[in-house]
């Protein structure tokens, strides 16, 4: 498989300075020679920047750096449609926004295709904010809102193609939603698994009934992975810790299933911030969670001593 790897070094919508150092960081990690070793080509296509920027506005007055938002969504949509084209993209982040330009444009190549698109939010957070009910301002907070069509982007995101039906959302690890946001999802058809669900199913039933609906459907599955899905003990670079995330064991078996299933087409890698690391902790568990997406069993897992 060709592994395309697309560096976004995205600041814009998140509140603390430090995420754009991610994909550097990942790099610096091994993401690359991983993915070598596991028998994948790889073509590391550099860090992607704006250039456009345009004169973007809202009434919110919240809102920070909307301009520079709506051109990198702009740029990640044609990004994501061109790359997924022949390869399997791996977009490393830079904030959650990206995922607003990501998951459009490859919803966009999924009906050429005639497949339809899937999300896995793997996610303290559902970021199903609009610019009407966003009260940080922080644009993070908003992609799923975004890309599933929700009211409230019109004349100020880009225009969107192709929207991805809420049914196909499958959110896991979540357990931190402002009220607005939790009675707008309620109202949806998405599948929200927060903490108790996998505290009390386990995280494989949840994510074995998703996949299979998936493969029913022939879809492509786009996985979005936030360092804030994990737990902050295991991964502390991240701006927007929340306690009682996902487990090693439970981020790795997810990813291991989902290599199983065959049925993930592309990744986010998102809201790494290096300067909150603990010697380049958090950034190797994501190579090693990438790894394991792409094929590399329990058994040959590399010792790591920190």
């Amino acid at each position: 498989m060709l592994c395309k790897l697309i560096g976004v070094p995205l600041q814009d919508g998140a509140p603390r300075l430090g995420c754009e150092m991610g994909p550097s960081a990942l790099r610096t990690a091994g993401l690359a020679d991983t993915l070598i070793s596991l028998g994948h080509r790889v073509a590391d296509l550099g860090n992607f920047t704006i250039t456009d920027v345009p004169d973007a506005r809202h009434a919110n007055p919240a809102i920070r750096q909307l301009p520079e938002i709506v051109a990198w969504i702009k740029l990640l949509q044609e990004t994501a449609y061109n790359a997924s084209a022949d390869g399997f993209p791996i977009f490393m982040g830079g904030d959650h926004a990206l995922s607003a330009g990501t998951v459009a444009g490859l919803s966009r190549r999924s009906v050429e295709l005639g497949r339809p698109l899937y999300v896995l939010w793997l996610d303290a957070h559902t970021d199903f904010h609009t610019l009407d009910t966003t009260e940080s301002g922080n644009l993070h907070g908003t992609p799923v809102a975004y890309f599933t069509g929700r009211d409230g982007f019109q004349n100020t995101f880009p225009p969107l193609t192709v929207p991805v039906p809420t049914s196909r959302v499958c959110m896991i690890g979540i357990r931190s939603v402002d009220p607005e946001e939790q009675a707008a999802i309620r109202k949806t058809e998405a599948t929200v698994h927060d903490m108790r669900m996998i505290d009390e199913h386990g995280v494989a039933t949840l994510l074995r009934a998703f996949l299979d609906r998936v493969k029913a459907d022939n879809g492509m599955l786009h996985v979005s992975l936030d360092v804030d899905f994990l737990d902050p003990s295991i991964a502390p670079a991240v701006g927007t810790s929340v306690p009682g995330g996902a487990t090693f064991r439970e981020a790795h078996l997810i990813m291991e299933m989902l290599h199983d299933s065959g049925l993930a087409t592309s990744l986010d890698l998102v809201e790494l911030n290096p300067f909150l690391d603990e010697r380049g902790r958090t950034a190797t568990l994501l190579v090693d969670l990438t790894a394991s997406l792409m094929g590399r069993k329990v058994m040959d897992r590399p010792t790591r001593s920190f």
